[in-house]
């Protein structure tokens, strides 16, 4: 069975973690133990968040003085992907002895008229109290919302449309190869009409929303995505919060999940089993063993229709 995992970006620096980079290879040994019981058996695809990562390079980038201006946010995207990929490949390697192991360098196209370059909603960096978030905001000229446990910066999240490297992934898998990509949900560009030319835009992209168009795109047959809790909760934070251990894409949907946390994560599921008629689960990385095996988590499958 050919598998497409996504990571949150909380699976790799957990909230209130220092940024460090012990911390965070710590954090990757882990992944990497829960990702190797599901590679003994099938074929993998590894791509994950970059929020906090992204968001440390922003503010050391806008703080440099030796900058005349901040890095944008898809070379910063860019840098992330090299680093988080070569903790996720050399932990891998440990994990998986004489597996092949690529990190690939990604690149997703969106649309240069994307609505959502008018309005920042995709969380990054670190979470800072109401006046210090208000403070950075005024003098880096940033976009703030409130999180759930505090204020953090926003930035433009326009959809996916295509992944640039879909053929030399589907070229690594046909030679064995275990293959961590698209990370951060990929380094945004856009395409010139008429050259087909790339061009960078400052922007990031979900994570969770690639995922399920590049397991779209290759085809494969169930989309994990794995975060900080054991599943999705109906009434999530509220008196009447319930798991939800089996769901449809029109039941996610009714959920009314929020932006900034699982909306993205539940719409991802519920575009990969429409489109594809395969399955999706959300839930904890630990659990990725049992989640696929049907033990753990939230499983989504297409709807049943009768008649």
């Amino acid at each position: 069975m050919r598998i497409v995992i996504a990571l949150g970006g909380n699976a790799l620096l957990h909230r209130g973690e220092r940024p460090d980079a012990a911390v965070q290879q710590v954090n990757i040994d882990r992944v990497a133990t829960a990702v190797a019981a599901l590679a003994h058996e099938h074929e993998v695809v590894l791509t994950h968040g970059n929020g906090p990562q992204i968001g440390l390079l922003a503010m050391e980038s806008a703080s440099d003085p030796a900058l005349s201006a901040p890095y944008p946010l898809d070379l910063l995207g860019a840098q992330t992907e090299g680093m988080i990929g070569s903790l996720l490949a050399r932990s891998m390697y440990n994990a998986l002895p004489g597996r092949k192991i690529a990190a690939l360098v990604t690149h997703t196209l969106v649309r240069a008229d994307d609505p959502a370059f008018a309005r920042p909603t995709k969380f990054v960096g670190q979470v800072y109290p109401r006046d210090i978030a208000r403070s950075l905001a005024r003098k880096r000229g940033w976009h703030i919302a409130q999180d759930t446990t505090g204020w953090r910066r926003v930035v433009a999240s326009p959809s996916p449309q295509e992944i640039v490297e879909t053929d030399t992934i589907h070229d690594l898998l046909a030679c064995g190869a275990l293959v961590v990509c698209a990370g951060g949900g990929g380094i945004p560009v856009t395409a010139d009409l008429d050259t087909g030319a790339l061009y960078g835009v400052d922007a990031v992209i979900d994570k969770d929303l690639t995922a399920a168009l590049l397991a779209e795109d290759l085809k494969a047959d169930f989309l994990l995505i794995l975060t900080d809790v054991p599943n999705v909760y109906a009434d999530y934070g509220t008196p009447d919060q319930q798991p939800l251990l089996d769901a449809t894409p029109d039941d996610l949907r009714r959920g009314r999940f929020p932006d900034g946390s699982m909306g993205p994560k539940t719409e991802a599921a519920a575009r990969f089993v429409e489109r594809t008629g395969g399955l999706a689960a959300i839930g904890a990385l630990d659990a990725a063993y049992e989640i696929v095996h049907g033990r753990s988590g939230t499983l989504v499958r297409p709807d049943l229709t009768v008649g």
